[in-house]
Order: structure tokens, then sequence, then C-alpha cells
């Protein structure tokens, strides 16, 4: 219905609504709490069911020569590498007499550079002891190599340098042999030519001694190199306990689980487009929110709980028996994901409205809730619709049907002319909702309103139309009005009711 006119709707609607999305997430809460618990309990039984096997640890002082204050763990990252190579692995299974092969031997340990020069070694095995006896031939073998390595690197530079000094002495032998050569003559050439080769010998003996001193440090670098190259921190094995394990798995679990529920509630939110917001349904359906009934909790309510679900669902009937009093044409109520609900909400008009009259329910629901209940002293008159012709014209009728996938469109002007939508939130697409509304303007029945069931308690938004022939998907939201005897259309106008949101979780069931 439509109570005045405002300027136009934006058309500017944006790619992705956060709120929606919030709310359709929360609304799967069921989902990813099922994943999460999920996941704690596979974490649990990963722990249970596939226990870690025994380890050792032990920690390594290495010594570089190249080491500087400024290393950025290069140096320890290179040990760390080299750890993992078939040399080392094979040494050590060499001094543990094991038949394993090298790179099978290297899945089973790993290493960690703490610092730029200690490095922690972990090792697992069969059992505590073979993982310590494997710790400590992995260790030893790391630390011997790391000495022969450098040993090896400063006897190659010595050695260089003593090459280099030979070759110098070679050159100042020559240089010597030349000056004593030389002839004592007063010649200006003859004397520039010996000063220039006593300046060359003096410039070869200071190479030649740098060279010896250089080659000296080399050498007396490599000592505190194998000395600070060490194991600080005997092999041992690590205790672990399954209470701990247990607890950090199933953390792991519970998280991984949570994302991977919160992603695929996301994803499948985003590609159902399924409104569970107020002015989303009425956009779509182009009629406004009359009344909300929301979810029974599934837990056993209390008493207050239930006044106040009672008190909802006078308010529910209260309102829509006055609209179907203040109707000249056949009222009906179509469900759309509620079709329980819808019945008894059905019946509850009939009986308020049986206070003044005789009142037929027309059962066009596709299942059992109705024709097959069991009937209660005061219960109206519910008949099927193929039976509509039999009901007496004094008798007021209410039709009920569904405009689910699968209804039958051309039976539901049979059930009334005039229709209140009951729609359960989140169940239907907007593309189906677009589809009703199309199907109703061309059935000429006009909806006159929307019961919204199961909305979102924290939605605040305004799911009331005030124009509603321009935001209906196509066709008009009115039917015209019959001639009265007098030849004239009638003008009467339904009112319209903003949203009515109470303030308790209940539902029509």
């Amino acid at each position: 219905m439509t109570t005045g006119r405002t300027s136009e709707p934006s058309d500017a609607a944006p790619l992705l609504d956060l709120q929606a999305l919030v709310v359709a997430v929360r609304r799967r809460r069921r989902l990813w709490c099922s994943l999460a618990l999920l996941g704690l309990l596979a974490g649990l039984a990963v722990a249970v069911l596939l226990p870690q096997p025994p380890a050792a640890v032990t920690m390594v002082l290495v010594a570089h020569k190249e080491d500087q204050p400024n290393d950025t763990g290069t140096l320890i990252r290179t040990d760390v590498e080299l750890l993992r190579t078939t040399r080392i692995a094979g040494q050590a299974l060499r001094s543990l007499k094991s038949p394993q092969d090298p790179e099978d031997f290297m899945r089973d340990y790993r290493g960690t550079g703490l610092t730029n020069n200690l490095l922690q070694i972990e090792v697992t095995g069969d059992s505590d002891a073979q993982a310590v006896a494997r710790a400590k031939a992995l260790a030893d073998a790391f630390v011997a190599d790391h000495v022969r390595r450098m040993r090896e690197g400063a006897k190659a530079e010595a050695d260089a340098l003593l090459d280099q000094r030979d070759l110098m002495r070679d050159e100042l032998t020559q240089v010597n042999k030349a000056i004593g050569d030389g002839s004592p003559e007063s010649d200006p050439k003859a004397s520039a030519r010996i000063e220039s080769l006593f300046a060359r010998r003096a410039e070869l003996d200071s190479r030649i001694a740098e060279f010896d001193q250089r080659a000296a440090e080399a050498r007396t670098g490599t000592p505190r190199v194998v000395a600070g190259t060490q194991i600080v921190d005997a092999p041992h094995a690590v205790r672990r306990s399954l209470p701990k394990t247990a607890a950090t798995r199933a953390a792991i679990g519970l998280v991984l689980g949570l994302a991977l529920g919160l992603a695929v509630a996301a994803v499948s939110t985003v590609v159902a487009d399924r409104p569970v917001l107020r002015r989303e349904i009425a956009a779509n359906l182009g009629a406004s929110v009359i009344a909300e009934l929301r979810r029974v909790p599934r837990r056993p309510a209390g008493p207050w709980q239930r006044r106040r679900t009672r008190a909802a669902r006078d308010r529910l009937t209260t309102t829509l028996a006055r609209t179907v009093r203040d109707s000249a044409e056949p009222v009906s109520l179509l469900e759309l994901g509620c079709a329980r609900g819808t019945s008894v909400i059905a019946l509850n008009v009939a009986r308020e409205l049986a206070a003044r009259g005789p009142v037929v329910v027309v059962d066009g629901l596709p299942g059992p809730q109705l024709t097959r209940r069991r009937p209660k002293p005061g219960d109206p008159t519910v008949v099927r619709g193929e039976h509509d012709a039999a009901v007496s014209p004094e008798e007021r009728r209410i039709g009920v049907g569904s405009v689910a996938p699968g209804a039958a469109w051309t039976g539901l002007p049979h059930l009334g002319t005039r229709t209140v939508l009951v729609v359960r939130a989140g169940h239907s697409s907007a593309a189906w909702l677009h589809t009703v509304a199309r199907q109703l303007a061309d059935q000429r029945v006009a909806v006159i309103g929307v019961v919204l069931i199961d909305p979102d308690p924290r939605d605040r938004t305004d799911g009331t139309l005030w124009d509603g022939p321009r935001t209906a998907p196509r066709g008009r939201n009115e039917r015209p009005a019959r001639e009265n005897g007098t030849g004239r259309r009638g003008t009467k106008r339904l009112p319209v009711w903003a949203a009515q949101v109470p303030d308790s979780d209940q539902e029509a069931r």
C-alpha cells in the first residue's frame, strides 16, 4: 500500500551491503559454530591418535671468522642449510653405525637459528634414547664439519699469502743482484737507476713483511674459531605434555574451523542473495512490512517470555483481523517458507473474526497443515481450495495458500483478491521475491502487507514503502476497485501500518 509520494530512490546501490552480509552470516551461526566445533574435535583427535614422536634437542654455539656486530643472520642461515645436507647426515649416521639412508634421516631433524651464533638442533627417533644419540651424533658431525671448513679456509688463505710472499722474495733476490752488479760510476743515469733499485728493494721488504704478518693472522684466527664452535647445551629429551599438546591443537583446530565456517557462510550468502533485512524484503516485494514474529528459542521459555510471545501473536491477530474486516474483497494469506506458521496465523485470525459471524478458511496449501489437523472446540470450518464453491456468500472467507516454488499462480485469485504475504526472512532469493511480486501483479492480486517471520533481532532498517507502485518490480500494486451499485468505482484505500517489531524472540508455529 502507499500513503504518499517521496523522491525517487537512488539507483546507485552498493556492490556489497556489509550490513546485510553481517546479518546473514550471524544468522548462519549454526554453520560456523559447527565447523569450529568440528575443528576443535579434529585437533583433539589428532593430538590423541597421532601423538608426536620422541624428540631430543641440543644447542651449538657456532663461531665464524666473518662475524660482525651488524650481521643480519646470513651466516647462521647458511649453517642451517648446511646442516640439512647429505654430507653431515651421512657423517652422523656413520658415527651411529646406522644403515639408514641420509635422505630419509634428513626428514627426522631440523635446525633453527636462534641468534647469529646459536643453532638449535631438534631430532626425532623411535625412543628418547635414540633421539638423544641422534642429536649428539648430528651436533658432533656439524661441529667437526664446521671446524674442518674453517681450518681449510684459513690454510688456503695462509698458503695464498705465503705464495705471494715467495714471489716477492724472488723479485727481491733479482733486485739485490742488480744492485750488486751495478758499477760505481758517476754517470747520472746509472745513479738514478741504482736509486730506483734501492727504492724497489725497500718496497719489497715492506710487502714481504706484510704478507708474513697476514699469513700469521690467518693461522692465528683458526684456533679462536675452533675453540668457539662447541656444544653449549647437551642433547636431552624433550618432555611433552599430552594435555598441553591437545589443548594447543584443539585451539588451532577451533580457529581454523571458525575461519572456514565464516568464509563459507559469507561466500554462500553473497552467492545465494537471500534478503534478510526488512528494507530489502519490502523493496523486492513492493509492499510494506506490517508485522513480524521472531523465532522461538529452542531452550524452554520462561513465563515472561511466553507472555510476550502471546502478546505479539495477539497484536498480529488483531492487525490482520482488522484488515480482513475493513476489506470489501476476500483476503488471503500466502506463505513463503513458513507454511505451518501461516496456517496457525490464519486459524487465529479466523477465531477472532468468528465472534462477528461465520468464517471459513479455504486451504490452498500443498501440505496437510490445515485439513488433517486435529480440530479444537470453536475452530472455524476448513475446506480445501477445490471445494471453495460450496462456501456460502454470507460466510466470510480467508484463503491460505503458498507462493513457494512450484505454486499454481492461477489459483491464487480464488483464495483472495487481496493478500498478506507471510515471508520467512532469508528463505528465498531476491530473484524469487521479484517473481512473486510480478506474478501477483499479473494475477491482479493486491499485496496489502507483509508479515515477516524470523527477522533479525538487531534489524533496525525501515520496512515501510511510501511509493509502492514505483518500487514494485512490475505491474500495479493495487487491484482496480470493483464498480459499486451506482456505477462509480470505489476509491477506498486500506491504511498502512509501519513495521511492528516485538521486543521478544518468538515465531508463529
